[in-house]
């Protein structure tokens, strides 16, 4: 098979890559850039596991093709944290006990940061809507609810 090259930026650095043009994202992260924080669960996008930011958008990692992330940015969970600091958005899924087993956590993550961008005083209502493409088996969603209603309700430096 041939490979394509394509030039990407992901949490913050610029990677050149050779890729199998069938390459789903979610391979490309979890395989060949040992990115794991990216969970596997569906494969058909119905999961939200997956999920990671392209260009500020929420996507199913396990739906694109890498081929289309050249010329994109692209954040994962692992891209939260500056350095061995956590995000506002992940000390406060530990205050508020929103992590259960963990499994769906970055997923749910990314879902939160994309609404928190762009609509820093999120209601509870567009919390839901936001995270409604992520499935927890452990919770009844409340505290994950909860630790995204209070980083988003949060004043925070810079």
């Amino acid at each position: 098979m041939t490979t394509l090259t394509i030039n990407t930026i992901i949490n913050r650095k610029h990677y050149e890559l050779e890729i199998k043009p069938n390459l789903t994202l979610l391979s490309l992260l979890r395989e060949e850039l040992g990115l794991t924080g990216t969970k596997c669960g569906c494969e058909i996008g119905e999961c939200g596991a997956c999920t990671v930011l392209m260009n500020g958008h929420a996507v199913n990692s396990c739906l694109v093709l890498a081929p289309q992330i050249d010329g994109q940015e692209i954040l994962t969970v692992e891209g939260l944290a500056d350095g061995n600091r956590l995000h506002p958005l992940q000390e406060s899924f530990l205050d508020h006990d929103a992590v259960h087993c963990g499994f769906c956590t970055p997923g749910m993550l990314m879902s939160a940061k994309e609404l928190i961008d762009q609509n820093p005083n999120s209601t509870e209502e567009e919390i839901r809507t936001a995270l409604s493409g992520n499935l927890c088996r452990c919770s009844g969603y409340q505290q994950i609810v909860d630790a995204v209603q209070h980083h988003a309700v949060t004043p925070r430096k810079g």
